[in-house]
């Protein structure tokens, strides 16, 4: 009876094993990692990070009220606070053109600079403001582009002195939204079951079905006006090359890991071939071939956070925005090479 019990025991680990392998990463590893981990004194989470035209002196925004900044490419940032008093806010998105910058957070907060930051003057907001400040665009001169997490936007042409409405309806409360370079918007609705586009000139959003059965989790726009779209389980989609905001034209379904099921949360563009996506504990996956196969970055696979968000300032500049206060910084072209 006790030899049952141990050959019992054994195949049992042997199949354990074999189901814990079937959720074993298959993808390639990359040979040299271009990411420098960098350690924030914060445990706040990292939504968003723009530079002045220097390309030097940045500022990277976050939950809890969190704001550094850089004055050396990013390669080292200091903490800086800002008097809202007994606020508690959640700074979601920073923008530059030039030394003007902007910086938006809920509750509704608004901020604006035209030094570089040196001073940063708050706004103040109507109260029948549809939703809160969750993105912000600065466009030249007194020039921006705010829009809210209902999907109102609302543009300024003299400083914040005075904003018009671009867009009369409303989309709904968004878990994503996204601006392209020409002015067009992607939304995801907040449980990611439909999305949202507008475009300059449209008097209302226009709703979309999601492109498959998963719900989606997030979409925004190429250099090259093309949109990506990130689902449930790993899977993304591109729209093909000249259709229109509004068609519902998508590629084929890419699983960059497949056998794995680490929550995909951005990707962005390094280059035009090269696309990196990142996920949940430090998942980061790179294609150098458009997205037709895929390695794995295994050496921040160890970092203790979930990847937010991908931001390339350039080919050359990059940054990946983690919780825990984990920020990646992008080491130069010739560490994939």
């Amino acid at each position: 009876m006790n030899g049952l019990l141990q050959k019992f025991k054994h195949w049992l680990m042997v199949a354990l094993l074999a189901v814990f392998c079937v959720g074993c990463s298959d993808v390639p590893n990359l040979s040299v990692n271009p990411w420098q981990v960098i350690a924030l004194p914060t445990e706040a989470s990292m939504y968003d990070v723009a530079f002045t035209d220097d390309g030097q002196h940045g500022w990277l925004v976050g939950s809890r009220t969190t704001l550094f900044e850089t004055t050396d490419g990013g390669a080292s940032w200091e903490p800086r606070s800002l008097d809202l008093g007994d606020e508690k806010v959640s700074f979601f998105a920073v923008s530059f053109a030039g030394q003007e910058g902007w910086i938006v957070g809920k509750p509704s907060i608004l901020l604006h600079t035209t030094d570089g930051g040196q001073n940063w003057t708050r706004v103040i907001l109507s109260s029948k403001l549809p939703g809160a400040p969750y993105g912000i665009t600065a466009l030249g001169p007194g020039q921006a582009e705010m829009a809210t997490d209902l999907g109102a936007i609302y543009r300024t042409d003299d400083g914040a002195q005075n904003w018009h409405a671009l867009v009369q309806g409303a989309v709904g409360v968004v878990r994503n939204l996204r601006r392209s370079p020409n002015g067009e918007y992607i939304a995801v609705s907040a449980k990611g079951n439909f999305y949202s586009t507008w475009q300059p000139g449209d008097e209302e959003w226009t709703p979309h079905q999601r492109t498959s059965s998963r719900r989606l989790q997030n979409m925004g726009f190429f250099p090259d006006g093309r949109q990506w779209l990130i689902a449930r389980g790993g899977l993304l989609q591109f729209s093909q090359p000249g259709a229109a905001l509004e068609s519902e034209d998508w590629d084929e379904e890419v699983y960059p890991e497949f056998s794995t099921s680490w929550g995909l949360l951005d990707m962005a563009y390094r280059t035009p071939e090269e696309l990196w996506v990142s996920g949940g504990s430090g998942n980061l996956l790179v294609s150098l071939d458009e997205g037709q196969t895929w390695q794995k970055d295994r050496a921040v696979e160890e970092v203790p956070a979930n990847l937010y968000r991908i931001v390339f300032l350039d080919a050359d500049h990059g940054f990946v925005l983690g919780d825990r206060g984990v920020l990646l910084r992008y080491q130069g072209a010739d560490s994939t090479t």
